[in-house]
């Protein structure tokens, strides 16, 4: 009896079979795996891995620190890479670079770190205050709203390019008639858009490369007098990241469980406070990676500062850019310039080591 019982027994269903075989493949090749129970050849195939990426890393940087300490004669001869055997090192370069060129080093540099810190701080705030709002508020805000405010948008940059009108008075224009329509025409249309619609809305921004709108960009701060100001970098730099911060912390926000907000809500504390006390520290490693990752894109932008910096905003991709002369690139001036210019980012990289790596797994998983 026991065996036609066991013979006649249901089929299990899909959730009873084991783990091993519901994982993927690209699960099972991918998965964290403990180095000691690696067969001896997967073992040599995975070293043999790693050295190779470390040196394709890492040769990079090695080749920019050995230049840097080269004459040009030694540049110009061809590839040496060992100093005291293949060429006898020189500090010619970061003479030139700290005591000759002086003040038109540091200055780019200075700007280069207050544009670029200042934009991330500001980026990484606005942008996780918005993907917090669309992970745990749902949003329903109507199509032609939207249009409205598109077209208002427009309206008042062409007037104050086209027209010269102040732009003060047009966007004061502008705002309210926004606000009249929200009033008056909003109401009477229903159809709208969802969290997600509002979520691809922002990631697009990102899809047209900033060559497209870099010379409406250039004009509409050259109407406001805000050319070659660290101002505009850094309003042009945060709006240019906030699509990324906002894709990037929705999912880390997502992985916060709600429990924790709602009994704070309980104890009447508000959805600020709770943003601020309780969900910010809980995503220190996602603001972690996220800030790295909007830091290293503003620090290394060029197009954008080429058009809105001259002189007093100018950033270090541009000092390095003007080390390639009429005589050709100058590659051992180039090669200080990076050096130090590749430092800040290092720093940062040691100081939010141990939030990054868990920020970065935790910003993978999409549930």
């Amino acid at each position: 009896m026991t065996a036609d019982s066991t013979s006649s027994s249901p089929a299990l269903p899909s959730k009873a079979l084991p783990s091993k075989l519901q994982r993927t493949l690209f699960q099972r090749i991918f998965e964290p795996k403990d180095i000691k129970s690696l067969s001896p050849a997967r073992l040599v195939l995975t070293y043999t891995i790693l050295i190779f990426w470390s040196f394709v890393v890492l040769f990079p940087l090695y080749w920019l620190l050995v230049t840097s300490f080269k004459l040009p004669i030694h540049v110009s001869d061809g590839p040496v890479y060992l100093p005291f055997i293949d060429f006898e090192p020189s500090s010619h370069a970061w003479s030139y670079i700290f005591f000759d060129l002086g003040n038109d080093t540091f200055r780019p540099y200075l700007n280069s770190l207050i544009i670029a810190f200042a934009s991330t701080v500001l980026a990484v705030l606005f942008g996780s205050m918005a993907a917090y709002a669309l992970t745990r508020i749902t949003y329903r805000p109507k199509i032609m709203s939207i249009f409205a405010f598109i077209l208002i948008l427009a309206a008042v940059v062409i007037s104050t390019i086209a027209a010269g009108i102040p732009w003060q008075i047009g966007v004061a224009v502008g705002a309210a008639l926004f606000v009249l329509f929200l009033l008056t025409l909003a109401k009477r249309f229903k159809r709208s858009l969802g969290n997600n619609d509002i979520l691809f809305w922002i990631i697009s921004q990102r899809i047209l490369p900033p060559v497209v709108a870099v010379l409406p960009i250039y004009v509409m701060f050259q109407q406001v007098g805000l050319l070659d100001t660290h101002f505009a970098l850094i309003i042009v730099y945060m709006a240019v990241n906030l699509p990324i911060v906002v894709w990037l912390m929705r999912d880390f926000f997502a992985t916060i469980p709600v429990d924790l907000e709602e009994s704070a809500e309980l104890d009447g504390a508000s959805r600020f406070r709770i943003f601020l006390t309780i969900v910010m520290p809980l995503a220190k490693p996602g603001l972690a990676a996220t800030f790295l990752l909007v830091l290293i894109l503003s620090w290394n932008e060029y197009l954008l500062a080429l058009f809105l910096s001259t002189a007093d905003a100018q950033t270090m991709p541009l000092l390095v850019a003007a080390q390639n002369a009429t005589r050709g690139p100058q590659w051992w001036y180039m090669s200080v310039l990076i050096v130090i210019m590749i430092l800040p980012v290092i720093a940062m990289t040691g100081l939010l080591q141990r939030f990054i790596t868990r920020g970065l797994l935790i910003g993978a998983v999409k549930g």
